[in-house]
């Protein structure tokens, strides 16, 4: 029956320290020690000292490992997306911790200390899964501490057994064993509380007698521990001394006790009673030496014992001893198999009565497994063992790192390759060796290599060892002739790498020394546990199996014969010649195929030597062991299906499983081991491939005989076979980034690595296991790897001149993956066909190559002609397998896939390349509109403006929608410049009209000061073209306009810097407003020749401009000679004026208003109009006065048109006059009337209105215009307005007294100088002679009281 195969793969990788939470467990023992650094210092802190496979249906299965030296116990599920829980404890756990599910609520982790605290730690469930993150829970306390009383001191060397949930068995120095025995356990807030009792494992009488007869010293002393598996009822507790004495203790103590014999050679004890030997001590350190189950049939308790044998010719033997009613049976004795010699047991269970053992054999795994209890009766002779062991594996040693020199390349190169090929060397002992190494050379004398310095960083491991490796290693000089010593340097160099692969090598074997074995129901697999490694025993397939057995000179099935007789060939033929053979075999193999392989076959061999190396004898023999396998080329055929088929895989138990018992498919050991089983499959697979080609140049005389066909094939197998041994030893780095982020800083202190200064670099993982992602990990871990070769495709083509379209996909997924290298070493394997081609110009674009990118590209588009192209079927469907639009119908589509693809690298130029390839083969009537834009867009990018034709062209065909939508990034300041040069030199009247055009290019970008500028200039630019009268209102329409959106743009900048800069040109007549020139303080020599002064023009510039052009435009409608008469070169207040001659009296006063005009003048001529109104009503009537006498607002009020006139008047003086004119509008209309006539009476509003805020000047009007009763009037009314404010307001000042009495007085004196004064006239004299007479005295009373 053939052999199972064991693969591993490494764990810091899967499962990276900096990753894994942490629960930090304190202690209540005040006066506990500091924990001791590791027994052996020697081993890194990573590697674990102790591990255990748990399996259960609420959990699943969880890898407890021991790591540190004991302080820190991790757990790793491995069947669900968890991450890793590290557990820190105060003291050194003890051998054995354990997990159990208690009341499918909680998982327990029962760990006792070297200081004698038994923890408890309560991790809770939930739906089987396992919530390490609740452990951060503030509040809640994870972990229970009992510390034991009747046991003082360390505990260090005492083996512990966790019985159940309830029970814990501690074994003491002199054989006795501690008991534990909890009561109800504990909560959040209490510790568990246990009793404690100690059992001897002898009577009094037994002591006694063993006093007076003295054993050898440590006989009793107990090595290995056992309970039955839980969950059980049974509190049975086995233990085995060094004196091979099993005893079986209960609640009462030592209930039974068996001496069992060492053994011999076939299992023949010695056991004679009357031998005079005594029988040597087993060893004292704690082993694995007992296993306790209960049989499946009687459900009777069994333990099985293993005794080591003192002869070389196997290991020992197991004992299954039954426990039925206290009593010990030997039921069966199963001898271990020949293969155990020079082996040590480190662990076994007993799984549905299967023993599966796991043996260090040198430092390497082998597990085995038999049946037991199948034949009770037999307790010796052969017994059938099965054997899983690791496929032959590469070692660096210094005769393979010679081969290596043999290949092309540097030392360097070679050395490098080799330590970083995935599965040789884990992470960890990469960097414990750099370490080692580095401290090596900074212990030596001199100045140190830049490279040691540590505030050096690096991107990556492999990076660090490529630069520390060999740095102090310099190139010297003969004194004597000076010439450099370069034999010196490579021998040290060597030295260098070769101590250092050294070291690794020696780590490396701490990484795979076995621990624990292990069965998980949830898969249906046997795991086994390293130190730094997780392995599974797998079914091989056939090209392993060969492999293994030629390697082992095992014999194998004569269909195989001529295998066996060419491995005897590879192993004869010297190793230069075989690296020479497999260089040139791999040219071959990479060129395009220009002539018929025979003939390559046999220059190449010619040109190799290849029969020379070989003696006369062996070529005799391996000619006559050919000659008896008949067919060759039928053989050869049969070779070739084994190295290139996917068959040969045992179906395994899990593939029938439930889904619901398989673990997780995106779980990642699973996957790594599939790509550790794919790895050695692979390398088997080469190993075979190149032992046949080696038959080709043995015959290559005769080779021109074989059929052609057969010899591609054979190339064509190599070819595959070697692209996946390539990508097998590519390491990638994992998604983990290396170093800098807060969450592994703390995760470092978490997980007590601070003293720790290397740098966390990524880890590492085979390409491999990065391919095999998307296959069903559900199924066995062989069938997954199966299913992966396969669907690279490699293995099933047949023609050297073809790339299949799986093939080319796994090229594809390469480059996509954005492994560049490893795709572009796998496309020198294929010819150039098509889709080859297609992938490499896709590799190039994101390599940067672009100009080879675009020659690829360009030729390939020959293909997509349609039915002329010649194309072969294989050749579309491996293009259809990577174009991501599928095939194209034309080179015009296909031209539209390359630009977009040279678009989304930001390569502009080629991406306007292929748009005008694809333009020149544009079907005709389609619409390509889109695509010129695109070139256009493009040949702006690139600044390939040819005097800016082609943003010209896209104005000139009403594109500025487009125009607006492209991203002139770094190229604005030109187009700016092209369009303001178009809006200088355009006539603005003709389209396109680059004004607005380059306005709404300035307020897309949110640019409104340059903007308003854009549309200023417009209208000043508009404003030159008023030669002929009769455009005048067409360009004044689009003048006003112009100023219009200016203001709109400007007004929506803050006020404070609401103004631009202009280029102060020569004024004319029609700019009376004159505007700040920026260079008022600049002195003239300060500016660049050319240069033209400048000007700040303000919002209310702007302003004054559209109102002073929107006021011509009015009296231009109104007077047809207006323009020709020189109305323009009129002044504001002029057109104010003719405004309101016109009776425009709201356009004269809103003009003036705007223009800041006084508008005496207006408000006179509308006074005339008013009194006209009274008096001459027809005559206004048939003027114009539709703008103040007709307007909506005025046809509404009531009253007679006289009384419209007036209220329009009062509503005009009430707007535009007030404090700020100081009512001087007031003033003119009031003189206005009273000049038209002295006998009216003024409007009373208009009198209350002045004797409210101007007085004085009422009483002067009436004095001017000798109406002095009404002075009198006035000035009594004023007196008395002063009498009272006296009366009523405080004495603040003398102001409060004072009146215009100058003013008084002329009035009195006027009156006085008037005979014919009226009764009411004199009446007023003498009321104010009164008046002043009594205003006096009060006076004088106001002053004494001021005073």
């Amino acid at each position: 029956m053939a052999d199972n195969v064991l693969v591993a793969t490494h764990l810091s990788p899967l499962y990276p320290p900096t990753q894994a939470s942490s629960l930090v467990v304190l202690t209540k023992q005040s006066n506990a020690p500091l924990p001791l650094p590791a027994a052996d210092a020697d081993l890194p802190s990573e590697h674990a000292t102790y591990s255990q496979i748990f399996d259960s249906p609420e959990t699943g299965t969880i890898l407890m490992r021991l790591l540190h030296g004991g302080l820190i116990l991790e757990l790793i599920a491995l069947t669900h997306e968890v991450t890793p829980l590290r557990i820190v404890f105060p003291f050194i756990v003890l051998p054995c911790p354990s997990l159990l599910v208690w009341e499918s609520r909680e998982l327990h982790v029962i760990a006792f200390t070297n200081f004698g605290s038994l923890f408890r730690v309560v991790l809770p469930l939930q739906g089987g899964a396992i919530l390490w993150h609740n452990t951060s829970i503030p509040g809640r306390k994870w972990w229970r501490e009992y510390v034991v009383t009747k046991v003082h001191g360390n505990l260090s060397r005492s083996l512990v057994q966790v019985q159940g949930s309830y029970c814990v068995a501690v074994s003491l120095p002199d054989g006795s064993l501690l008991r534990l025995e909890a009561r109800p356990l504990g909560n959040d807030s209490e510790d568990d509380q246990w009793d404690e009792n100690i059992f001897h494992h002898t009577s009094l009488f037994n002591s006694l007698a063993s006093f007076l007869h003295a054993g050898i010293p440590g006989a009793s002393d107990i090595i290995s521990l056992a309970t039955l598996p839980q969950p059980t009822d049974i509190a049975y507790v086995w233990s085995l001394s060094r004196d091979r004495t099993l005893r079986l203790w209960t609640g009462i103590g030592c209930v039974a006790a068996k001496t069992l014999p060492s053994t011999s050679s076939g299992g023949q004890a010695l056991t004679s009673p009357t031998s005079s030997k005594v029988p040597t001590l087993l060893q004292a350190d704690p082993q694995r030496l007992l296993r306790a189950f209960v049989s499946q049939d009687s459900e009777v308790p069994y333990v099985i014992v293993f005794i080591p044998s003192e002869s070389a010719l196997n290991a020992g033997a197991f004992y299954v001893i039954s426990t039925a009613h206290d009593y010990f049976q030997i039921a069966e004795v199963i001898d271990c198999s020949a293969n155990s010699a020079h082996c040590h047991l480190q662990d076994f269970i007993v799984k549905d009565e299967v023993l599966y053992t796991l043996w260090d054999r040198q430092g390497q795994s082998v597990v085995q497994w038999v049946n037991v209890l199948a034949n009770p009766a037999k307790t010796d002779g052969e017994t059938e063992w099965r054997t899983a062991t690791y496929p032959p594996e590469v070692e660096l040693t210094p005769a393979y790192l010679d081969e290596l020199l043999l290949s092309p390349g540097s030392l360097t190169d070679r050395y490098f390759e080799a330590i970083m090929r995935p599965g040789m060397f884990s992470d960890l002992t990469l960097k414990r060796a750099l370490s080692q190494y580095t401290d090596a050379c900074l212990s030596l004398h001199g100045e140190q290599p830049p490279q040691l310095n540590p505030l050096r960083t690096y991107t990556s491991l492999g990076e660090n060892i490529a630069a520390v490796v060999g740095c102090t290693v310099q190139l010297t000089k003969d004194p004597r002739s000076g010439a450099p010593q370069y034999d010196q340097y490579w021998s040290a160099l060597k030295r260098d790498w070769e101590g250092f692969i050294a070291r690794c090598r020696e780590i490396e074997r701490s990484v795979r020394w076995p621990l624990s074995i292990g069965v998980a129901e949830s898969h249906s697999g046997v795991l086994i546990v390293e130190r730094e490694r997780l392995a599974s025993v797998v079914d091989p397939d056939t090209p392993l199996q060969l492999h293994r057995n030629f390697s082992l000179s095992v014999p194998v099935d004569p269909q195989y014969a001529l295998l066996e007789i060419l491995w005897m060939l590879r192993t004869k033929v010297g190793r230069r010649t075989m690296a020479n053979l497999e260089s040139k075999l791999v040219g071959i193999s990479q060129q395009e195929v220009a002539f018929v392989y025979a003939d390559i076959i046999q220059d190449t061999a010619s040109s190799l030597s290849f029969k020379n190396d070989l003696d006369e004898g062996l070529d005799s023999w391996i000619t006559g062991r050919l000659a008896s396998v008949g067919n060759i080329q039928a053989a050869t055929r049969e070779v070739l299906d084994v190295i290139g088929g996917l068959i040969g895989v045992v179906k395994t138990e899990d593939e029938d499983a439930p889904d619901a018992l398989l673990p997780s498919p995106n779980l990642e050991w699973r996957r790594a081991l599939a790509a550790s089983y794919a790895t050695s499959s692979i390398h088997a697979r080469y190993d075979l491939c190149i032992t046949l080609v080696t038959l080709l140049f043995f015959l290559s005389e005769e080779v021109d005989q074989w059929d052609a066909s057969l010899l591609e094939e054979i190339f064509v197998v190599f070819r595959g076979v070697a692209i996946l041994r390539y990508a097998s030893r590519q390491p990638v780095s994992t998604n983990s980034q290396g170093t800098g982020t807060e969450e592994e800083v703390i995760a470092g202190l978490r997980n007590m690595n601070v003293s720790s200064a290397s740098p966390q670099y990524a880890p590492t993982i085979s390409l491999i296991h990065r391919l095999i992602d998307q296959v069903d990990l559900r199924s066995s871990i062989p069938t997954a790897a199966h299913h992966f070769l396969d669907t690279t495709g490699v293995l099933s083509s047949l023609s050297a001149t073809t790339a299949t379209k799986d093939e080319v996909a796994f090229c594809e997924r390469l480059r996509l993956l954005g492994y560049h290298e490893a795709t572009r070493d796998s496309l020198a394997w294929f010819p150039r066909t098509p889709a080859v081609c297609y992938v490499s110009a896709r590799l190039w674009i994101d390599e940067g190559r672009y100009d080879d990118a675009a020659s690829f590209m360009e030729t390939l588009a020959g293909v997509f002609a349609g039915l002329n192209s010649g194309l072969s079927r294989d050749d579309r469907e491996a293009l259809e397998a990577v174009l991501p639009g599928g095939f194209y119908d034309s080179a015009f589509h296909f031209y539209l896939h390359a630009a977009s693809l040279f678009k989304a690298a930001g390569v502009t130029s080629y991406e306007v390349t292929f748009s005008q390839l694809a333009l020149s083969v544009a079907p005709s009537g389609l619409n390509t509109s889109s695509l010129w834009y695109n070139v256009i867009r493009g040949l702006i990018d690139l600044g390939l403006y040819q005097d800016s034709q082609l943003v010209y062209r896209m104005c000139e065909e009403n594109a500025v929608d487009r125009l607006m939508s492209f991203n002139f990034a770094g190229l604005t300041t030109e187009v700016e410049e092209a369009l303001s040069f178009k809006v200088r030199n355009a006539d603005p009247r003709i389209r396109p009209f680059y004004s607005r055009i380059l306005y709404t290019w300035h307020v897309s970008r949110g640019d409104f000061r340059n903007a308003a500028a854009v549309m200023y200039q417009r209208a000043r630019k508009l404003g030159t073209l008023y030669d002929n009268p009769a455009d005048f209102d067409a360009l004044a329409e689009l003048q006003l306009e112009a100023y219009v959106v200016s203001i709109n743009a400007l007004s929506l900048i803050d006020p404070a810097s609401a103004w631009f800069v202009m280029p102060l040109t020569n004024g004319h007549d029609r700019e009376p407003r004159k505007r700040k020139k920026l260079s008022v303080h600049v002195p003239e020599s300060k500016y660049a020749f050319g240069k033209k002064d400048a000007e700040i023009v303000q919002l209310a510039d702007i302003q004054y401009e559209h109102a002073l052009l929107d006021a011509q435009m009015e009296l231009n409608g109104r007077d047809p000679h207006f323009i020709s008469a020189g109305g323009l070169s009129l002044s504001p207040s002029a057109l104010v004026l003719k405004l309101a001659q016109l009776n425009r009296f709201n356009t004269a006063m809103a003009t003036a208003r705007n223009l800041d005009v006084d508008m005496s003048d207006v408000f006179a001529h509308l006074t005339n109009q008013c009194i006209r109104l009274e008096r001459y009503l027809d005559d206004v009537m048939s003027e114009d006065t539709s703008d103040w006498l007709l307007t909506d607002k005025a046809s509404s009020w009531p009253g007679t048109y006289a009384d419209r006139g007036w209220r329009y008047l009062r509503n005009s003086l009430e707007k535009h006059d007030g404090p700020h004119t100081d009512f001087s509008y007031s003033k003119v209309v009031f003189e206005t009337l009273l000049a038209f006539d002295r006998s009216s009476t003024p409007p009373p509003w208009l009198v209350q209105s002045l004797e409210r805020h101007h007085p004085e000047f009422l009483i002067r009007a009436f004095l001017r215009y000798d109406l002095l009763e009404f002075a009198l009037e006035q000035v009594l009314s004023l007196m008395h307005k002063s009498d009272a404010r006296l009366a009523t307001e405080q004495p603040r000042g003398n102001f409060v007294t004072w009146l215009p009495y100058t003013l008084i007085d002329q009035v009195l004196l006027a009156a006085d100088s008037q005979d014919d004064l009226s009764s009411r006239a004199r009446s007023f004299v003498q009321e104010l002679r009164a008046e002043i007479a009594s205003r006096l005295k009060r006076v004088q009373k106001f002053g004494q009281a001021t005073q």
